[in-house]
Protein backbone atom coordinates (compact mmCIF):
# COMPACT_ATOMS: atom_id res chain seq x y z
CA UNK A 1 0.00 0.00 0.00
CA UNK A 2 3.08 2.43 0.56
CA UNK A 3 3.60 1.97 -2.94
CA UNK A 4 0.40 3.31 -3.77
CA UNK A 5 0.57 5.73 -1.55
CA UNK A 6 3.37 7.03 -3.00
CA UNK A 7 2.53 7.04 -6.98
CA UNK A 8 -1.05 8.66 -5.70
CA UNK A 9 1.00 11.80 -3.94
CA UNK A 10 3.16 11.95 -7.25
CA UNK A 11 0.13 12.03 -8.85
CA UNK A 12 -0.88 15.51 -6.84
CA UNK A 13 -3.15 13.17 -4.64
CA UNK A 14 -1.97 14.30 -1.13
CA UNK A 15 -1.49 11.71 1.49
CA UNK A 16 -3.87 13.51 3.87
CA UNK A 17 -6.84 13.43 1.44
CA UNK A 18 -5.70 9.67 1.10
CA UNK A 19 -6.00 8.69 4.83
CA UNK A 20 -9.49 11.14 4.88
CA UNK A 21 -11.14 9.28 2.39
CA UNK A 22 -9.77 5.91 4.08
CA UNK A 23 -11.31 6.78 7.23
CA UNK A 24 -14.20 8.09 5.62
CA UNK A 25 -14.83 4.38 3.88
CA UNK A 26 -14.77 2.71 7.03
CA UNK A 27 -17.07 4.84 8.69
CA UNK A 28 -19.41 4.61 5.80
CA UNK A 29 -19.26 0.60 6.46
CA UNK A 30 -19.78 0.99 9.99
CA UNK A 31 -23.17 3.54 9.80
CA UNK A 32 -24.74 1.18 7.05
CA UNK A 33 -23.97 -2.22 8.86
CA UNK A 34 -24.78 -1.04 12.67
CA UNK A 35 -26.97 1.44 14.68
CA UNK A 36 -25.64 3.70 16.96
CA UNK A 37 -23.51 2.07 19.46
CA UNK A 38 -20.38 2.27 21.68
CA UNK A 39 -17.53 2.23 19.72
CA UNK A 40 -13.98 1.91 20.42
CA UNK A 41 -11.20 2.87 17.93
CA UNK A 42 -7.50 1.04 18.42
CA UNK A 43 -4.99 2.93 16.70
CA UNK A 44 -1.31 1.89 15.85
CA UNK A 45 1.46 3.95 15.67
CA UNK A 46 1.74 4.19 11.72
CA UNK A 47 -0.79 5.31 8.95
CA UNK A 48 -3.20 2.69 9.98
CA UNK A 49 -3.29 4.57 13.21
CA UNK A 50 -3.83 7.50 11.67
CA UNK A 51 -7.29 5.97 9.72
CA UNK A 52 -8.31 5.29 12.89
CA UNK A 53 -8.31 8.93 13.82
CA UNK A 54 -10.45 9.56 10.76
CA UNK A 55 -13.10 7.14 11.48
CA UNK A 56 -12.99 8.45 15.21
CA UNK A 57 -13.76 11.98 14.58
CA UNK A 58 -16.21 11.20 11.47
CA UNK A 59 -18.25 8.75 13.43
CA UNK A 60 -17.84 11.27 16.88
CA UNK A 61 -19.24 14.62 14.06
CA UNK A 62 -22.49 12.02 13.12
CA UNK A 63 -23.36 11.52 16.88
CA UNK A 64 -21.34 7.79 17.74
CA UNK A 65 -20.08 7.76 21.20
CA UNK A 66 -16.22 7.28 20.73
CA UNK A 67 -13.40 6.54 22.83
CA UNK A 68 -9.68 6.12 21.11
CA UNK A 69 -6.75 3.86 22.75
CA UNK A 70 -3.50 4.41 21.23
CA UNK A 71 -0.78 1.79 20.94
CA UNK A 72 1.86 4.38 21.61
CA UNK A 73 2.68 7.96 22.42
CA UNK A 74 0.72 10.60 20.63
CA UNK A 75 3.93 12.81 19.84
CA UNK A 76 5.68 10.03 18.33
CA UNK A 77 2.96 9.82 15.56
CA UNK A 78 4.43 11.70 11.98
CA UNK A 79 3.30 12.33 8.79
CA UNK A 80 -0.11 12.06 7.83
CA UNK A 81 -1.07 10.47 10.76
CA UNK A 82 -0.09 13.10 13.40
CA UNK A 83 -2.27 15.71 11.03
CA UNK A 84 -5.37 13.12 11.51
CA UNK A 85 -4.80 12.74 15.26
CA UNK A 86 -4.10 16.83 15.65
CA UNK A 87 -7.91 17.12 14.20
CA UNK A 88 -9.41 14.75 17.19
CA UNK A 89 -11.01 16.58 19.48
CA UNK A 90 -11.52 14.30 22.19
CA UNK A 91 -9.52 12.48 24.96
CA UNK A 92 -7.05 10.10 23.86
CA UNK A 93 -6.24 6.46 26.17
CA UNK A 94 -3.86 4.44 26.34
CA UNK A 95 -3.85 0.89 24.83
CA UNK A 96 -4.75 -1.18 27.40
CA UNK A 97 -7.11 -4.47 27.88
CA UNK A 98 -9.36 -3.28 30.60
CA UNK A 99 -10.28 -0.39 28.54
CA UNK A 100 -12.13 -2.41 26.18
CA UNK A 101 -15.51 -3.17 27.65
CA UNK A 102 -18.70 -5.76 26.68
CA UNK A 103 -21.06 -4.18 24.34
CA UNK A 104 -18.53 -2.20 22.36
CA UNK A 105 -17.86 -1.88 18.52
CA UNK A 106 -14.15 -2.00 18.11
CA UNK A 107 -12.55 -0.79 15.07
CA UNK A 108 -8.99 -2.11 14.76
CA UNK A 109 -6.34 0.00 13.35
CA UNK A 110 -3.44 -1.23 15.44
CA UNK A 111 -1.49 -2.47 12.33
CA UNK A 112 -2.03 -2.60 8.66
CA UNK A 113 -0.79 -5.50 5.79
CA UNK A 114 2.76 -4.32 6.26
CA UNK A 115 3.37 -6.31 9.90
CA UNK A 116 6.29 -8.70 9.94
CA UNK A 117 7.07 -9.25 13.31
CA UNK A 118 4.35 -10.58 15.94
CA UNK A 119 1.92 -9.06 18.21
CA UNK A 120 3.42 -8.46 21.70
CA UNK A 121 2.86 -6.14 24.59
CA UNK A 122 -0.61 -3.78 24.98
CA UNK A 123 -1.24 -5.67 21.53
CA UNK A 124 -1.30 -8.63 21.86
CA UNK A 125 -3.54 -8.75 25.10
CA UNK A 126 -5.77 -6.17 23.93
CA UNK A 127 -6.36 -8.27 20.75
CA UNK A 128 -6.96 -11.74 22.99
CA UNK A 129 -9.35 -9.69 25.49
CA UNK A 130 -11.48 -8.37 22.78
CA UNK A 131 -11.60 -12.40 21.29
CA UNK A 132 -12.34 -13.04 24.93
CA UNK A 133 -15.45 -10.95 24.79
CA UNK A 134 -16.43 -12.09 21.49
CA UNK A 135 -16.98 -8.09 20.29
CA UNK A 136 -17.61 -7.30 16.45
CA UNK A 137 -14.47 -6.18 15.03
CA UNK A 138 -14.34 -3.79 12.03
CA UNK A 139 -10.40 -4.18 10.66
CA UNK A 140 -8.82 -1.54 8.69
CA UNK A 141 -6.62 -3.03 6.24
CA UNK A 142 -6.25 -6.40 7.48
CA UNK A 143 -6.86 -7.45 11.28
CA UNK A 144 -3.94 -6.82 13.37
CA UNK A 145 -1.64 -10.14 13.62
CA UNK A 146 -2.34 -11.12 10.26
CA UNK A 147 0.08 -10.77 7.88
CA UNK A 148 -1.00 -9.36 4.30
CA UNK A 149 1.50 -11.11 2.53
CA UNK A 150 0.94 -14.57 3.14
CA UNK A 151 -2.17 -14.37 5.66
CA UNK A 152 -0.25 -16.02 8.41
CA UNK A 153 -1.17 -14.90 12.22
CA UNK A 154 1.61 -13.39 13.55
CA UNK A 155 1.24 -14.80 17.14
CA UNK A 156 -2.41 -13.88 17.32
CA UNK A 157 -4.80 -11.83 15.47
CA UNK A 158 -8.23 -9.86 15.67
CA UNK A 159 -11.38 -12.28 14.16
CA UNK A 160 -13.02 -8.91 12.72
CA UNK A 161 -17.04 -9.20 10.93
CA UNK A 162 -15.62 -6.79 8.57
CA UNK A 163 -12.45 -5.67 6.97
CA UNK A 164 -12.04 -2.62 5.14
CA UNK A 165 -8.85 -2.35 2.53
CA UNK A 166 -8.19 -0.05 -0.39
CA UNK A 167 -6.71 0.07 -3.70
CA UNK A 168 -6.52 -3.94 -3.92
CA UNK A 169 -6.89 -7.11 -1.84
CA UNK A 170 -3.83 -8.06 -0.56
CA UNK A 171 -2.54 -11.71 -0.54
CA UNK A 172 -3.85 -12.58 3.18
CA UNK A 173 -6.79 -11.66 2.63
CA UNK A 174 -7.18 -14.86 0.44
CA UNK A 175 -5.11 -17.07 1.97
CA UNK A 176 -5.48 -18.84 4.85
CA UNK A 177 -5.76 -18.42 7.93
CA UNK A 178 -5.89 -14.65 7.12
CA UNK A 179 -8.96 -15.51 4.61
CA UNK A 180 -10.58 -16.61 7.25
CA UNK A 181 -10.27 -13.71 10.03
CA UNK A 182 -11.01 -10.93 7.74
CA UNK A 183 -15.01 -11.77 7.48
CA UNK A 184 -16.56 -9.21 4.96
CA UNK A 185 -13.93 -7.74 3.19
CA UNK A 186 -14.49 -4.36 1.05
CA UNK A 187 -12.61 -3.13 -1.16
CA UNK A 188 -12.53 0.56 -1.01
CA UNK A 189 -11.97 3.03 -3.85
CA UNK A 190 -9.73 5.84 -2.17
CA UNK A 191 -9.32 7.73 -5.34
CA UNK A 192 -5.95 6.04 -6.77
CA UNK A 193 -5.93 6.98 -9.89
CA UNK A 194 -6.30 4.14 -12.36
CA UNK A 195 -2.54 4.44 -14.02
CA UNK A 196 -0.98 3.24 -10.25
CA UNK A 197 -2.78 0.03 -10.83
CA UNK A 198 -1.07 -0.66 -14.26
CA UNK A 199 2.08 0.84 -13.00
CA UNK A 200 2.23 -1.69 -9.24
CA UNK A 201 2.00 -5.61 -10.19
CA UNK A 202 -0.29 -7.29 -8.37
CA UNK A 203 1.84 -10.01 -5.73
CA UNK A 204 -1.68 -12.16 -6.62
CA UNK A 205 -4.41 -12.24 -8.37
CA UNK A 206 -8.06 -13.76 -7.44
CA UNK A 207 -8.76 -16.20 -9.92
CA UNK A 208 -11.81 -16.20 -12.05
CA UNK A 209 -12.89 -15.72 -15.41
CA UNK A 210 -11.96 -12.16 -15.75
CA UNK A 211 -8.40 -13.85 -15.73
CA UNK A 212 -8.60 -16.74 -18.46
CA UNK A 213 -11.64 -16.37 -20.46
CA UNK A 214 -9.75 -14.16 -23.11
CA UNK A 215 -7.60 -17.88 -23.43
CA UNK A 216 -10.73 -20.04 -23.73
CA UNK A 217 -10.52 -21.99 -26.72
CA UNK A 218 -13.28 -21.13 -29.07
CA UNK A 219 -14.77 -24.40 -30.94
CA UNK A 220 -14.47 -24.77 -34.86
CA UNK A 221 -17.42 -24.77 -36.44
CA UNK A 222 -16.09 -27.26 -38.86
CA UNK A 223 -14.09 -29.37 -36.68
CA UNK A 224 -13.87 -33.25 -35.55
CA UNK A 225 -12.93 -34.50 -32.50
CA UNK A 226 -9.22 -34.91 -33.51
CA UNK A 227 -9.69 -31.17 -33.17
CA UNK A 228 -10.64 -30.53 -29.70
CA UNK A 229 -7.77 -33.07 -28.62
CA UNK A 230 -6.82 -36.64 -27.75
CA UNK A 231 -5.99 -37.03 -24.04
CA UNK A 232 -4.46 -40.42 -23.17
CA UNK A 233 -4.96 -41.67 -19.01
CA UNK A 234 -2.73 -44.24 -17.67
CA UNK A 235 -5.15 -46.19 -15.45
CA UNK A 236 -4.15 -48.41 -12.60
CA UNK A 237 -4.94 -52.05 -11.64
CA UNK A 238 -6.59 -51.48 -8.41
CA UNK A 239 -8.09 -47.93 -7.38
CA UNK A 240 -9.79 -48.05 -11.39
CA UNK A 241 -12.18 -45.41 -10.04
CA UNK A 242 -9.87 -42.74 -10.29
CA UNK A 243 -9.10 -42.75 -13.92
CA UNK A 244 -12.83 -43.21 -14.91
CA UNK A 245 -13.49 -40.02 -13.20
CA UNK A 246 -10.77 -38.06 -14.36
CA UNK A 247 -11.68 -39.31 -18.27
CA UNK A 248 -15.25 -38.10 -17.58
CA UNK A 249 -14.37 -34.58 -16.11
CA UNK A 250 -11.90 -34.81 -19.53
CA UNK A 251 -14.63 -35.02 -21.92
CA UNK A 252 -16.56 -32.19 -19.90
CA UNK A 253 -14.15 -29.87 -20.44
CA UNK A 254 -14.26 -30.82 -24.04
CA UNK A 255 -11.76 -33.08 -24.86
CA UNK A 256 -12.53 -34.77 -28.17
CA UNK A 257 -10.90 -38.00 -27.57
CA UNK A 258 -10.26 -39.51 -24.32
CA UNK A 259 -8.03 -43.02 -24.24
CA UNK A 260 -7.47 -44.88 -20.84
CA UNK A 261 -4.34 -47.14 -20.91
CA UNK A 262 -5.87 -50.36 -18.91
CA UNK A 263 -3.38 -52.58 -17.43
CA UNK A 264 -3.96 -56.34 -18.02
CA UNK A 265 -6.78 -57.84 -16.36
CA UNK A 266 -8.51 -54.39 -15.98
CA UNK A 267 -10.25 -53.71 -19.96
CA UNK A 268 -13.22 -54.53 -18.87
CA UNK A 269 -14.16 -53.10 -15.76
CA UNK A 270 -12.53 -49.35 -17.62
CA UNK A 271 -14.95 -50.46 -20.37
CA UNK A 272 -18.45 -50.56 -18.86
CA UNK A 273 -16.89 -47.44 -16.19
CA UNK A 274 -16.31 -45.89 -18.88
CA UNK A 275 -18.05 -46.38 -22.19
CA UNK A 276 -16.81 -42.90 -23.53
CA UNK A 277 -13.41 -43.43 -23.40
CA UNK A 278 -11.53 -45.84 -25.99
CA UNK A 279 -9.71 -48.74 -23.62
CA UNK A 280 -6.48 -50.22 -24.44
CA UNK A 281 -3.82 -52.30 -23.06
CA UNK A 282 -1.41 -50.34 -21.48
CA UNK A 283 1.29 -52.34 -22.79
CA UNK A 284 0.29 -51.21 -26.37
CA UNK A 285 1.11 -47.45 -24.92
CA UNK A 286 4.10 -46.70 -27.32
CA UNK A 287 1.82 -46.84 -30.71
CA UNK A 288 -0.02 -43.83 -29.01
CA UNK A 289 3.14 -42.07 -27.96
CA UNK A 290 3.84 -42.00 -31.43
CA UNK A 291 1.11 -40.38 -32.79
CA UNK A 292 0.80 -36.51 -33.03
CA UNK A 293 -2.86 -36.76 -32.66
CA UNK A 294 -2.27 -37.84 -29.21
CA UNK A 295 -1.02 -34.37 -27.46
CA UNK A 296 -1.52 -35.18 -23.54
CA UNK A 297 -0.83 -37.15 -20.82
CA UNK A 298 -2.64 -37.09 -17.58
CA UNK A 299 -1.00 -39.77 -15.18
CA UNK A 300 -0.64 -40.55 -11.76
CA UNK A 301 -5.23 -41.11 -10.65
CA UNK A 302 -4.80 -44.48 -8.86
CA UNK A 303 -2.08 -45.65 -10.97
CA UNK A 304 -0.44 -46.61 -7.59
CA UNK A 305 2.97 -45.75 -6.23
CA UNK A 306 5.70 -48.69 -6.99
CA UNK A 307 8.35 -48.85 -9.73
CA UNK A 308 6.52 -49.41 -12.91
CA UNK A 309 4.61 -45.66 -11.89
CA UNK A 310 8.02 -44.30 -11.68
CA UNK A 311 9.08 -46.02 -15.14
CA UNK A 312 5.79 -44.78 -16.69
CA UNK A 313 6.25 -41.42 -15.62
CA UNK A 314 10.02 -40.83 -16.74
CA UNK A 315 8.89 -42.40 -20.31
CA UNK A 316 6.49 -39.69 -20.35
CA UNK A 317 8.58 -37.15 -19.34
CA UNK A 318 10.62 -37.95 -22.51
CA UNK A 319 7.71 -38.01 -25.00
CA UNK A 320 7.58 -34.80 -25.75
CA UNK A 321 3.88 -34.92 -24.50
CA UNK A 322 2.17 -32.23 -22.55
CA UNK A 323 1.81 -33.92 -19.01
CA UNK A 324 -0.20 -33.72 -16.18
CA UNK A 325 1.30 -35.25 -13.02
CA UNK A 326 -1.06 -36.42 -10.10
CA UNK A 327 -1.38 -37.86 -7.08
CA UNK A 328 0.93 -41.65 -7.72
CA UNK A 329 2.50 -40.08 -10.42
CA UNK A 330 3.82 -37.32 -7.55
CA UNK A 331 4.11 -39.78 -4.79
CA UNK A 332 5.81 -42.69 -6.08
CA UNK A 333 9.16 -40.16 -6.05
CA UNK A 334 8.99 -39.36 -2.45
CA UNK A 335 12.53 -39.61 -1.53
CA UNK A 336 13.74 -39.28 -5.87
CA UNK A 337 12.40 -36.73 -6.81
CA UNK A 338 15.49 -35.38 -8.39
CA UNK A 339 15.17 -38.51 -11.01
CA UNK A 340 11.70 -36.58 -11.91
CA UNK A 341 12.53 -32.66 -11.80
CA UNK A 342 15.79 -33.47 -13.73
CA UNK A 343 13.74 -34.90 -16.92
CA UNK A 344 10.45 -33.11 -16.28
CA UNK A 345 9.71 -30.88 -19.55
CA UNK A 346 9.01 -27.69 -19.12
CA UNK A 347 5.03 -26.73 -18.83
CA UNK A 348 4.31 -29.21 -17.63
CA UNK A 349 1.23 -29.80 -14.65
CA UNK A 350 2.09 -30.90 -11.39
CA UNK A 351 -0.87 -30.86 -8.96
CA UNK A 352 -0.34 -31.79 -4.90
CA UNK A 353 -1.81 -31.65 -2.15
CA UNK A 354 0.14 -30.39 0.99
CA UNK A 355 1.91 -34.08 1.40
CA UNK A 356 2.29 -34.93 -2.47
CA UNK A 357 4.12 -31.22 -2.53
CA UNK A 358 6.63 -31.83 0.38
CA UNK A 359 7.40 -35.41 -1.15
CA UNK A 360 8.41 -33.73 -4.54
CA UNK A 361 9.96 -30.28 -2.76
CA UNK A 362 11.16 -31.30 0.47
CA UNK A 363 13.44 -28.47 0.92
CA UNK A 364 10.71 -25.87 0.15
CA UNK A 365 9.84 -24.81 3.01
CA UNK A 366 7.35 -21.69 4.22
CA UNK A 367 4.04 -19.83 3.40
CA UNK A 368 1.80 -21.30 0.78
CA UNK A 369 2.10 -18.98 -2.22
CA UNK A 370 5.95 -18.39 -1.72
CA UNK A 371 6.40 -22.28 -2.20
CA UNK A 372 4.08 -22.78 -4.71
CA UNK A 373 6.25 -20.08 -6.37
CA UNK A 374 9.61 -21.27 -5.87
CA UNK A 375 8.29 -24.65 -6.64
CA UNK A 376 6.94 -23.60 -10.25
CA UNK A 377 10.33 -21.16 -10.79
CA UNK A 378 12.30 -24.55 -9.78
CA UNK A 379 10.85 -27.19 -12.03
CA UNK A 380 9.57 -25.41 -14.82
CA UNK A 381 6.10 -26.20 -14.52
CA UNK A 382 2.90 -24.89 -13.20
CA UNK A 383 2.07 -25.64 -9.91
CA UNK A 384 -1.72 -26.02 -8.40
CA UNK A 385 -1.08 -26.57 -4.42
CA UNK A 386 -4.86 -27.91 -3.71
CA UNK A 387 -6.57 -26.76 -0.64
CA UNK A 388 -9.14 -24.77 0.49
CA UNK A 389 -6.94 -21.53 -0.81
CA UNK A 390 -5.67 -23.47 -4.04
CA UNK A 391 -3.23 -22.02 -5.55
CA UNK A 392 -1.91 -21.72 -9.01
CA UNK A 393 1.58 -20.72 -9.58
CA UNK A 394 4.03 -20.46 -12.99
CA UNK A 395 7.43 -20.38 -13.73
CA UNK A 396 7.57 -16.55 -14.83
CA UNK A 397 5.95 -15.59 -10.88
CA UNK A 398 2.70 -14.97 -12.09
CA UNK A 399 0.13 -16.29 -9.04
CA UNK A 400 -3.62 -17.08 -8.70
CA UNK A 401 -5.59 -17.96 -5.51
CA UNK A 402 -8.95 -19.95 -5.63
CA UNK A 403 -11.60 -19.00 -3.52
CA UNK A 404 -14.80 -20.26 -4.25
CA UNK A 405 -14.20 -24.09 -3.62
CA UNK A 406 -16.44 -25.23 -0.81
CA UNK A 407 -15.78 -27.66 1.92
CA UNK A 408 -17.79 -30.02 0.37
CA UNK A 409 -14.86 -30.76 -2.37
CA UNK A 410 -13.20 -32.44 0.34
CA UNK A 411 -14.47 -35.73 -0.97
CA UNK A 412 -12.79 -39.06 -2.33
CA UNK A 413 -11.86 -38.56 -5.97
CA UNK A 414 -12.34 -34.72 -6.46
CA UNK A 415 -8.91 -34.30 -6.71
CA UNK A 416 -9.29 -36.92 -9.88
CA UNK A 417 -12.19 -34.86 -11.84
CA UNK A 418 -9.70 -31.81 -11.32
CA UNK A 419 -6.65 -33.60 -13.04
CA UNK A 420 -9.44 -34.59 -15.85
CA UNK A 421 -10.76 -30.71 -15.91
CA UNK A 422 -7.11 -29.35 -16.25
CA UNK A 423 -6.19 -32.11 -18.94
CA UNK A 424 -9.62 -31.75 -20.82
CA UNK A 425 -8.96 -28.03 -21.09
CA UNK A 426 -4.91 -28.14 -21.97
CA UNK A 427 -6.50 -30.83 -24.67
CA UNK A 428 -8.61 -28.27 -26.28
CA UNK A 429 -5.33 -26.17 -26.49
CA UNK A 430 -5.71 -23.41 -23.84
CA UNK A 431 -2.28 -22.79 -22.91
CA UNK A 432 -1.13 -24.50 -19.28
CA UNK A 433 -1.85 -21.88 -16.86
CA UNK A 434 -4.59 -20.44 -17.60
CA UNK A 435 -6.07 -23.95 -18.19
CA UNK A 436 -5.36 -24.59 -14.83
CA UNK A 437 -6.58 -21.68 -13.46
CA UNK A 438 -9.86 -22.24 -15.52
CA UNK A 439 -10.08 -25.75 -13.74
CA UNK A 440 -9.32 -25.06 -10.61
CA UNK A 441 -12.59 -22.19 -11.00
CA UNK A 442 -14.44 -24.51 -12.51
CA UNK A 443 -14.19 -27.44 -10.11
CA UNK A 444 -14.99 -25.28 -7.39
CA UNK A 445 -18.24 -23.43 -9.06
CA UNK A 446 -19.50 -26.69 -9.89
CA UNK A 447 -19.34 -28.15 -6.64
CA UNK A 448 -21.36 -24.69 -5.10
CA UNK A 449 -24.30 -25.22 -7.37
CA UNK A 450 -24.84 -28.35 -6.29
CA UNK A 451 -24.47 -27.85 -2.49
CA UNK A 452 -24.60 -30.44 0.48
CA UNK A 453 -24.20 -34.19 -0.16
CA UNK A 454 -21.57 -33.76 -2.76
CA UNK A 455 -19.60 -36.67 -4.04
CA UNK A 456 -17.06 -36.23 -6.77
CA UNK A 457 -19.63 -38.15 -9.43
CA UNK A 458 -21.84 -35.15 -9.16
CA UNK A 459 -18.92 -32.82 -10.61
CA UNK A 460 -18.82 -33.59 -14.22
CA UNK A 461 -23.17 -33.53 -14.18
CA UNK A 462 -23.18 -29.80 -12.51
CA UNK A 463 -20.40 -28.54 -15.38
CA UNK A 464 -22.84 -28.35 -18.54
CA UNK A 465 -24.50 -25.14 -17.22
CA UNK A 466 -21.45 -23.48 -15.79
CA UNK A 467 -19.48 -23.98 -18.96
CA UNK A 468 -21.83 -22.77 -21.14
CA UNK A 469 -21.82 -19.50 -18.91
CA UNK A 470 -18.37 -19.35 -19.86
CA UNK A 471 -18.63 -19.90 -23.28
CA UNK A 472 -21.28 -16.95 -23.18
CA UNK A 473 -18.71 -14.90 -22.02
CA UNK A 474 -16.23 -15.74 -24.07
CA UNK A 475 -18.50 -14.42 -27.32
CA UNK A 476 -18.75 -11.23 -25.33
CA UNK A 477 -15.18 -10.37 -25.04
Amino acid sequence: MYRADQLAVEAGISGVALMLRAGQAVADVIRRRWKLRPVVILCGPGNNGGDGFVVARLLAEAGWPVRVLLLGDRQALRGDAAYHADLWPGHVEALAPDHVTAGDLIVDALFGAGLTRPLSGPALVTVRRVSDLGLDVVAVDVPSGVDGNTGAVLGAAMQAVETITFFRPKPGHYLYPGRSLCGQLTVADIGIPETCLSEIAPGLMRNGPAIWRAHWPVMDKQGHKYHRGHLLIYGGARMTGAARLATTAARRAGAGLATILAPEGTDLVYQLGAPGAMVLPLQDRQRLLDDFRCGTLLIGPGLGTGDETRKLVLEACRSGKQLVLDADALSAFEGMSGSLLDVLPAGAVLTPHEGEFARIFPAITGDRLSRARRAAAASGAVIVLKGADSIIASPDGDAVINVNAPPSLATAGSGDILAGLISGLICRGMAVFPAAAAAVWLHGEAANRFGPGLIAEDIPDMLPDVLAEIEHLTTEV
